[in-house]
């Protein structure tokens, strides 16, 4: 990037004048310091070079794929002695009991990541779900957050998991986002600032490591870096205010990662068509030296087609850790890209006080992670561990705290014990939330809607599939048009169990009454019918921008009744 252009970012960027301290448990004393820095020395100075280059690899373990593919990663382990594992899919006492297995074969203790964004049911089945970021944006309590964060921490810590690679903090302003959308806690970056720092402080004051990302903001792209390499084409005066803002006001709180996104950025990087995660320009150049941070930079996966399908294994690391992030997660060439790092320090491109920099943040990260010894968890009862009634009563709550009241002209709420229809729509299972309205609730398939006797009051549920965050929102044209005919005859509930979005092309004029339920699944439909029913209260608001009527921080309060 030419001097004029880094000029002009200086002007735009806030630059706090202190440097950002890498992860560290709270209250950590001098003396604490003192001895973390001592076994950071004395373990660095007994590591060969090919040890050294391999802590700054993380490779995925996969438990249902065959035992060929346990076999390589066990080979990695042994052979390229590398820094951690990211945990992937799915059996619980499987993923312990490797764990366990190479951890003990790692002369360093391994870091286990996951991505756990949503708890670890992300990965793993018989773990329970917890609200998708978008549901949790909605929650004017972040203290609920909190307790979601810690939650989760404990449940990382039962599967021997000591880096969470969450939170998101791209601020969705593109509602057809098609891989952050429900990741994001929304369009309003104090919200999501707000909603972050309680999720990472729920994580770190618990001794899991947080992971903020996906530097420098992937909140407005149209493509899935999944795939492609999507394009971010923003001046740099928007994205200083909304990209990168999070990161900023974040970064200064000892959140210990920041996840570097493979993203094309014009405004931040002039090389053409040169993605963040292997920008010199925006790791060295912006997060390190203008923003200052000094924990661990992590890559996104590199096994993503943005990137995984225009260089070959290897290449792709070297270019990673040239360009100044410490891990390079998700490898597909571990031994290749230490020769490589090693050629370019042979050859002068990088300085060996590179790869001492990164290796020695990576081992004061691991000893205040407790991981300069390793203890073997237990696989007994795992699955009832990480999935119990204390993970289902925090989660309803967070789902009944999240519900967002946008209208109730005509006053149909709480409902009053009187004669109820239920029509539901779309394409998701609806039973649990029939079942828990009540006696009095009589359900109408929508070839039935005739039936029903005008003024009656009618709950539409608009019930979208959530079996992953990615599903599409958008309402069928058929849903929209019962919606539309039972509007003029009766007076109408109409419950969005999925994203806000799906109201986007909704015409809500002639609805008496409008509730967001952000997702459908058996907790949310379990807080949403004891709400409706007047026994928790409503109190959520608007996320993101739907639409010019339907704005962020929109909501209305609903007591619950005095009687529960």
């Amino acid at each position: 990037m030419n001097k004029s252009v880094f000029n002009l970012l200086f002007i735009f960027l806030f630059i706090s004048c202190a440097t950002h301290a890498q992860y560290q448990p709270k209250n950590t004393s001098k003396a604490d310091l003192d001895k973390a820095q001592q076994w950071v020395n004395k373990t660095y100075n007994s590591l060969s070079q090919d040890e050294k280059l391999g802590q700054l690899f993380i490779v995925a373990l996969y438990t249902n794929k065959d035992d060929n593919h346990i076999n390589q990663v066990r080979n990695i382990v042994i052979n390229d002695k590398i820094g951690g594992l990211i945990l992937m899919q799915d059996d619980a006492a499987k993923e312990i009991n490797l764990v366990n297995e190479f951890q003990q074969k790692s002369k360093v203790p391994l870091m286990i990541g996951m991505d756990a964004e949503w708890g670890l049911y992300q990965r793993i089945a018989a773990a329970h779900k917890f609200p998708w970021a978008m549901t949790l944006g909605a929650i004017q309590d972040k203290n609920l957050i909190y307790q979601m964060a810690s939650k989760i921490a404990e449940d990382c810590k039962r599967m021997g998991i000591n880096w969470d690679f969450a939170p998101v903090v791209d601020v969705n302003t593109n509602p057809n986002n098609p891989i952050i959308g429900n990741r994001s806690f929304g369009s309003e970056v104090q919200n999501v600032i707000s909603s972050a720092l309680a999720y990472s402080n729920g994580l770190q004051d618990n001794n899991i490591l947080a992971a903020i990302k996906h530097f420098p903001g992937h909140g407005d792209t149209s493509t899935d870096s999944h795939l492609d390499l999507p394009v971010v084409s923003h001046n740099l005066d928007r994205f200083n205010s909304i990209e990168l803002a999070p990161f900023k006001a974040l970064m200064n709180k000892g959140i210990g990662g920041v996840m570097v996104a493979h993203l094309y950025v014009p405004s931040l990087e002039s090389g053409k068509g040169i993605p963040a995660s292997v920008s010199k320009n925006i790791i060295t150049g912006l997060l390190k030296e203008k923003l200052g941070y000094k924990g661990l930079i992590i890559t996104d996966a590199l096994n993503m087609g943005a990137v995984a399908n225009k260089y070959n294994p290897g290449e792709l690391d070297a270019m990673a850790f040239k360009a100044g992030n410490d891990i390079m997660l998700f490898s597909q060439g571990v031994a290749e890209g230490k020769k490589l790092i090693q050629k370019a320090i042979d050859n002068g491109e990088i300085p060996q006080s590179r790869v001492e920099e990164s290796v020695k943040k990576i081992l004061l990260t691991k000893y205040f992670l407790g991981l300069t010894t390793y203890s073997p968890k237990s696989t007994e009862n795992v699955n009832s561990d990480i999935n119990n009634d204390s993970h289902k009563v925090l989660v309803q709550n967070l789902y009944s705290n999240a519900l967002t009241l946008l209208k109730d002209d005509k006053k149909l709420l709480p409902l009053n014990g009187k004669q109820i229809y239920y029509v539901p729509l779309e394409e998701a299972p609806y039973q649990t939330f029939a079942n828990q309205l009540g006696s009095n609730v009589t359900i109408k398939k929508s070839n039935e809607i005739n039936t029903i006797p005008a003024n009656s009051t009618v709950i539409v549920g608009l019930h979208k599939d959530n079996s992953t965050a990615y599903k599409p929102y958008k309402i069928s044209a058929e849903s929209k048009k019962i919606v539309e005919d039972l509007a003029k005859k009766q007076n109408v509930i109409l419950n969005v169990f999925g994203s806000a979005y799906a109201l986007k092309d909704i015409d809500i004029s002639k609805i008496s009454t409008v509730l967001v339920s952000y997702e459908n699944n058996d907790d949310s439909m379990t807080a949403t019918a004891n709400a409706l029913n007047g026994k928790t209260k409503i109190s959520g608001r608007l996320p993101v921008l739907v639409n010019d009527k339907l704005k962020p921080g929109m909501g209305i309060d609903l007591k619950a009744k005095s009687n529960n």
